[in-house]
C-alpha cells in the first residue's frame, strides 16, 4: 500500500508545470454567477500560445487522461501482473499463428532434406531427369583455351563457380564458369626442376576437390601429389609414397581424407588436414586407371589390364572383385552409393551396381568403329561422367562427340539419350552439381599415350549447357 501513496502524492508535480497556464486562464474565464465553473472556452487553440513546456491537450483530454493516468495508478500490482500476462499471451498468439505456415513449410522442408540424406545413404535417391534434357545447340557450346598440351583431367567446384583443369604441359588453370576467364594458372616446369619449381614436372594424370570447395588435389607422372587451397592456388603440402605415376585421385564427401591410385597398383589413404599418410591397399594386378569414391568410407577402382573393377571397404579391411570388360577398364564414376559406371579400350560402357559381381548392363562399342573394313577396331572410352544421384551419365572417346546416356528401367538397362559434337580425345568428363552443365576435357592425345594424334582437335576445355524440356517445372525424386 505504500507505493500507492507516494504515486498519489507525486501526481500534482507531474502536472505541475503544465497546470499554470490553465489555471491563470480558468480565473479569467469565470461566469458572473460567482459559482467558479469555468466556461468552455471557445477557439482557444487559435488563442492560446503553445510551447514545448506547455499542454497541447484541451482541458476534457486533459482531465480524461489524468483519470486515466489516475486508474493506472490505483491498478494494484497484481492486477498489473495479470494484464501483462495477459497481453503477452495474446502477442504471443498473434506470432504463432502468423509463423504456423512457415513453420510447417521449413518442417517440411528439413523433413525433405533429411529424407534425401537418408536415400542418399543408401544409394535410393534418384533424380529423374534424363527424360527432360534436350540437346544443346551447337553455338551454345563454349571453348576455354589455355593450355598447350591435350588436357588430362578436369574438376568442378562445389558451388559450379569455377573450374580446375591439367594438362600435359604440367600446368594447372583455374576457370570462371560465367565469364570463361582464366583466374590463376600454375605454370609447370621443366623436367628436372624438382627442387625449386613450385608446381608440376611432368604430365598431370588426375586431380580432385573436397566437397567443401578447401582443398584442391593434383597427381603426376611424377608419382608425386600436391596439395593447393583452392581458392588461391596456394601450394600446401606434397605427399610421397606411390611408386608409379598417379592415376587416381578422390576425396571422401564430407571429409578431407584422400584416396590415391597409382600405376603402382596401389591404393592410399591420406589425411589432409593432418598432412598425414594412413595406410596402403593392395589387390589390383596391373595398373590402376581410374578411382572414385562418395560419402561412405569406401572407394571404387579400375584395374585396367587385370579387367577388374574393386570396391574398397576401409573399415572392414576387405574388398569385392567384379569382372565383366574384356578390355583395359581405363575409366570409373559412382553414380551414387549403389550404382557405378565404367568405360574401356573395348569400345563399351558398364552400368554396375557395387553388390553384384557382374554388370547390369553393358553397350558394346559405344562409340563405334574406325579403321579399315575387316580390321575395324572400336573406339577406346577415355572417360565417364554420371551426374551423381541421378539417371544421365556421359562417355567420352575420340569419335568427335560426347556421348549421354539414361540409366532405365531401375539401373538395368542403358538408353542412348543423344550426342553432341566435340572434336579430338575427350579425355575427361565432369558433370555441374546442380546439373545445369557438362564440362569436356579435350586434347590432341589420349591422356595416357601418343597412339593416335588428331591435328584438327583444340586443346582447351567445352562447356555443354544441359537444356531442360519447357514442360519440365521440377526433378522427380522417387526412392525404389
Amino acid at each position: 500500500m505504500s507505493n500507492f501513496f507516494i504515486k498519489k502524492k507525486e501526481n500534482p508535480k507531474f502536472f505541475k508545470k503544465g497546470n499554470n497556464s490553465t489555471v491563470s486562464k480558468r480565473k479569467s474565464d469565470v461566469d458572473p454567477g460567482g459559482k467558479g465553473r469555468a466556461k468552455k472556452p471557445s477557439n482557444s487553440k487559435y488563442n492560446q500560445e503553445i510551447s514545448s513546456d506547455s499542454e497541447t491537450e484541451s482541458p476534457a483530454v486533459h482531465n480524461k487522461r489524468q483519470s486515466t493516468e489516475d486508474h493506472e495508478y490505483e491498478e494494484t500490482p497484481q492486477e498489473k501482473k495479470l494484464r501483462l500476462a495477459k497481453v503477452y499471451l495474446e502477442q504471443l498468439k498473434e506470432d504463432e499463428e502468423n509463423k504456423a505456415e512457415e513453420e510447417s513449410f521449413e518442417t517440411d522442408l528439413i523433413a525433405g532434406r533429411l529424407q534425401d540424406d537418408v536415400l542418399e545413404q543408401k544409394g535410393k535417391l534418384q533424380r529423374l531427369i534424363a527424360k527432360d534434357l534436350m540437346p544443346p545447340d551447337a553455338s551454345e557450346i563454349r571453348l576455354l583455351r589455355g593450355h598447350k598440351l591435350p588436357v588430362t583431367c578436369l574438376v568442378i567446384t562445389p558451388d559450379d563457380k569455377c573450374i580446375f583443369s591439367a594438362a600435359k604441359d604440367c600446368s594447372i588453370i583455374k576457370w570462371d564458369v560465367e565469364t570463361g576467364k582464366t583466374l590463376h594458372r600454375i605454370a609447370g616446369g621443366r623436367k628436372g626442376t624438382e627442387d625449386r619449381h613450385v608446381g608440376h614436372t611432368a604430365h598431370v594424370l588426375c586431380m580432385a576437390i573436397s566437397s567443401d570447395g578447401k582443398y584442391l588435389a593434383t597427381g603426376d607422372m611424377n608419382k608425386l601429389i600436391m596439395i593447393w587451397e583452392a581458392e588461391t592456388c596456394t601450394h600446401l603440402y606434397k605427399f610421397t609414397g606411390h611408386r608409379g605415376p598417379v592415376s587416381g585421385l578422390s576425396f571422401r564427401k564430407g571429409t578431407h581424407d584422400l584416396y590415391s591410385a597409382s600405376h603402382d597398383r596401389s591404393v592410399k589413404v591420406w589425411n589432409v588436414d593432418e598432412n598425414a599418410y594412413v595406410e596402403t591397399l593392395f589387390g589390383h594386378q596391373d595398373s590402376i586407371t581410374g578411382l572414385d569414391s562418395l560419402s561412405r568410407e569406401r572407394c571404387v577402382s579400375a584395374g585396367g589390364r587385370d579387367r577388374t573393377v574393386r570396391v574398397w571397404k576401409i573399415a572392414e579391411e576387405s574388398q569385392l572383385v567384379f569382372h565383366g570388360h574384356e578390355g583395359s577398364i581405363d575409366c570409373i564414376q559412382l553414380i551414387n552409393e549403389e550404382f557405378m559406371i565404367t568405360g574401356a579400350d573395348d569400345g563399351s560402357v558398364s552400368l554396375w551396381n557395387v553388390n553384384k559381381k557382374k554388370p547390369l548392363s553393358t553397350v558394346k562399342q559405344a562409340h563405334g568403329c574406325h579403321g579399315d573394313v575387316g580390321v575395324e577396331q572400336p573406339h577406346w572410352v577415355a572417360s565417364v561422367a554420371a551426374l551423381q544421384n541421378s539417371d544421365t551419365v556421359a562417355s567420352g572417346s575420340h569419335n568427335s562427340k560426347v556421348q549421354l546416356w539414361q540409366c532405365g528401367q531401375g539401373f538395368r538397362r542403358l538408353e542412348p539419350l543423344f550426342s553432341v559434337p566435340v572434336t579430338g580425345f575427350v579425355n575427361s568428363l565432369k558433370f555441374s552439381s546442380s546439373g545445369q552443365f557438362l564440362v569436356a576435357g579435350v586434347g590432341q592425345e589420349h591422356r595416357l599415350g601418343r597412339w593416335w594424334r588428331l591435328k584438327e582437335a583444340k586443346n582447351g576445355l567445352y562447356v555443354i549447357p544441359l537444356k531442360r524440356k519447357p514442360s519440365q517445372q521440377e526433378d522427380a525424386t522417387v526412392a525404389e
